[in-house]
């Protein structure tokens, strides 16, 4: 068994504070969104920078609930 694909595979019930720190990490994330949709124009790089931030917050989100 490999520890980390089990914690990595598995769901993580909120533990106390956690929900207000995925919360302020999506919060952060919108603004910087709503920046980039304000500040770039519309292009596929654009599009990329959206997708990634999407990403980096759902990893962000991840760490908090896998550690």
């Amino acid at each position: 068994m490999n520890n980390q694909i089990e914690n990595n595979f598995m769901y993580h019930s909120p533990k106390e504070g956690q929900t207000e720190k995925y919360e302020a990490i999506r919060e952060k994330a919108k603004e910087l969104a709503y920046l980039i949709e304000e500040a770039c124009p519309n292009s596929r790089e654009k599009s990329l920078a959206i997708t990634k931030l999407e990403e980096s917050s759902m990893w962000a989100n991840a760490s908090v609930a896998r550690n």
